[in-house]
């Protein structure tokens, strides 16, 4: 468990939740797709980093106690080690051009890397009793909360979110009855 996350930590210095769809899904097969996507969706309410939040569930779920917490000793101490020591590297190069320029160019790899994952989830929500346009509508909805009008993310994700649970609770109800 510990390895794994720390493999998995380091593969996805910056964006590991791409890395981990695939890692934990598809190379190690300890969940199903929609598994990943159910677990993603209560690690991203739950306070602190996602991956952190699903390394722990993983932990718990096959080892207790002692797994949550060797799950999160791997995914976190390695990137505390690494962002120390880049810190120290950042200090003395702040006022080099070419280190800026990197660094925003990996904002841009970042964001490439959620939306490949947005992509690769998607099929998860195949059997999602709001379906593929509904919950493309809630991502619409909060793209333009968050990305366009600046709503705080925490407001945003809990008026809206509250809103797809109830409503996917409404229609898994109306389809068992």
């Amino acid at each position: 468990m510990f390895w794994v996350f720390t493999r998995l930590a380091m593969q996805g210095f910056g964006g590991v939740l791409p890395v981990a769809q695939r890692v934990l899904v598809e190379r190690e097969r300890w969940v199903s797709r929609q598994e990943f996507l159910e677990l993603m969706s209560v690690a991203q309410v739950l306070p602190g980093p996602n991956i952190v939040n699903l390394a722990l569930m993983l932990g718990d779920r096959w080892f207790g106690g002692r797994g949550a917490a060797a799950a999160m000793a791997g995914i976190l101490l390695a990137p505390l080690l690494c962002v120390l020591a880049l810190t120290v590297l950042a200090a003395q190069l702040q006022g080099v051009p070419a280190v800026a320029g990197a660094l925003r160019g990996m904002g841009v790899v970042a964001a490439g890397l959620v939306l490949s994952t947005a992509i690769k989830l998607m099929g998860g929500l195949r059997g999602h009793p709001l379906g593929r346009a509904g919950c493309a509508a809630f991502v619409a909805l909060i793209f333009v909360a968050v990305g366009l009008l600046h709503w705080p993310l925490v407001w945003s994700v809990l008026g809206l979110g509250s809103v797809a649970v109830a409503l996917t609770a409404w229609r898994l109800a109306r389809a068992a009855s």
